[in-house]
């Protein structure tokens, strides 16, 4: 018996109703993606409010994905770190820690890139 398989594009919509999906469950279900969400929701009104250049909302925009992208992998790596092993390891614990630590530093990067465009304006 053959198994019949879904076409490319019927795969593809699949797939980013998958990518839906999880975003919607770490919008939910994470605080640190809600704060994210609320600092990304205020930087781009005071975009907005600033008249900021295209390149500076390109700048901003990226910055905002990127740490919202890490932070999903963060949580990834905790939900799945969680699984494996559900007690306190030593181990789970430095690859959670450094999976944090990769969103500081991107938080850190988008801190500074906000400092950059905006404390011209308000100054």
């Amino acid at each position: 018996m053959q198994i019949k398989k879904d076409s490319f594009f019927v795969n593809r919509l699949k797939s980013v109703g998958y990518a839906f999906k999880g975003m919607f469950i770490l919008v939910k279900t994470e605080a640190s993606i809600k704060i994210q969400l609320f600092i990304a929701m205020v930087v781009t009104t005071a975009g907005f409010y600033y008249n900021i250049s295209t390149t500076e909302w390109l700048i901003q925009t990226t910055i905002i994905g990127l740490v919202m992208s890490i932070e999903g992998v963060n949580t990834a790596i905790e939900y799945l770190a969680n699984f494996i092993h559900p007690d306190h390891h030593p181990k789970i614990g430095l690859i959670k820690d450094v999976a944090a630590g990769a969103v500081f530093i991107a938080s850190i990067v988008a801190v500074i890139i906000a400092v950059i465009i905006y404390a011209p304006k308000i100054i």
